[in-house]
């Protein structure tokens, strides 16, 4: 009955402040055909990362996992023209929808999707070659989050913001004897984000038409 109400809820604001959107409604059908798992972030979620994103005036973003590219088209609307958003995304059928979305939502000059483990691309980039990035989305294997948001990190400039989703796991968080190798990765990032001096964070907890689960939200110093 709850996720019923929230569902509802979703469904509410989404017609109220966001409207139909015909790209990202193409992106998802893309997705079904394509036979992605639907897991994509909710229309409120991903009108959330692009708000984020605007209010820090993001000029580069990194985004780790991919998919199909929808929470990738809600992000890269937020660039300016001159924006760029580099995408990692290990699954090659994956990616290939993703990159027929993106260019159908018009992104296809300013972004750079990834092939691969997530961990061998972030390994080749360096801050001083490549650049730091405004803000990160963390959206992919649960297990490795500790790796990535250390990657994230250290590409990273003071005054950059660093997301990670799914940290609350419909509550499965708090479990300490779980052997759920996400509960495990995201109770080991936390572990490591709260003894990390670069920066402050906090959880927000989410609920709506996705079920029970959080955002972890760090801004860098």
């Amino acid at each position: 009955m709850a996720e019923d109400v929230w569902r509802t809820v979703d469904d509410y604001f989404g017609r109220m402040l966001l409207g139909p959107d015909p790209v990202l409604d193409a992106a998802l059908e893309a997705n079904a055909i394509g036979g992605l798992p639907a897991i994509d972030v909710f229309p409120a979620q991903g009108k959330l990362l692009h708000l984020l994103a605007r209010s820090i005036g993001a000029r580069r973003i990194l985004e780790i996992g991919t998919l199909g590219g929808y929470s990738t088209i809600w992000l890269a609307r937020a660039l300016p023209p001159d924006g760029q958003l580099l995408t990692c995304e290990i699954d090659p059928r994956h990616a290939q929808v993703a990159t027929s979305n993106l260019a159908m939502a018009g992104f296809a000059e300013i972004v750079d999707v990834r092939v691969g483990p997530a961990l061998d691309t972030l390994s080749t980039l360096g801050p001083d070659v490549d650049g730091r990035f405004d803000l990160t989305f963390i959206d992919a294997d649960k297990a490795a989050n500790t790796e990535y948001f250390e990657h994230a990190l250290r590409l990273s400039r003071p005054g950059s913001m660093i997301i990670v989703d799914n940290v609350v796991r419909n509550g499965r968080v708090v479990d300490a004897g779980s052997d759920d190798p996400s509960v495990l990765g995201t109770r080991r990032l936390a572990e490591v984000v709260a003894q990390e001096e670069r920066v402050s964070a906090t959880v927000i907890q989410t609920v709506g038409a996705k079920g029970y689960d959080g955002f972890l939200l760090a801004l860098v110093h």
